[in-house]
């Protein structure tokens, strides 16, 4: 802290040093920059890419993400495919619109996605979102 005295009066005026909390906000900054990118959400899985893709909304209340071994997670919950009817339906319950974002590893078998997209359809959902990845030139 500074002090300083005015000539006229005998009282003390004390200011905050605020240099000591500007550095320890730096360092916070520095950390969190650091940090956020490397942190992901949902399940790690590797999608395809497309060319012609549009944003994914923020407000995604049902994502089904599958791994290349068949591994299922609906909304990061591991389910299984005799599973998965009846925990859509569940889910779909307090969702707003029936909608669902599939998260499929870019190695999954075509056939075991039309099956899922069977059990999705069956349990009520009225659109399903296929989640990519945009495609550059160069990753032709």
């Amino acid at each position: 802290m500074s002090i300083s005295l005015k000539s006229s009066e005998d009282k003390y005026q004390a200011e905050p040093n605020v240099v000591p909390l500007c550095d320890v906000l730096l360092v916070l900054l520095i950390i969190f920059m650091i940090i956020t990118p490397l942190v992901q959400r949902g399940v790690d899985v590797r999608i395809p890419s497309a060319l012609n893709t549009i944003d994914m909304p923020e407000s995604t209340e049902v994502v089904l993400y599958i791994k290349k071994d068949g591994t299922m997670y609906l909304n990061e919950e591991i389910v299984t495919l005799e599973q998965l009817q009846g925990k859509l339906e569940e889910t779909l319950l307090s969702a707003e619109d029936k909608r669902l974002y599939l998260r499929a590893d870019q190695d999954l078998e075509y056939g075991k996605i039309v099956e899922l997209i069977d059990v999705i359809r069956v349990s009520g959902v009225e659109v399903v979102g296929i989640i990519t990845e945009k495609k550059t030139e160069r990753s032709g």
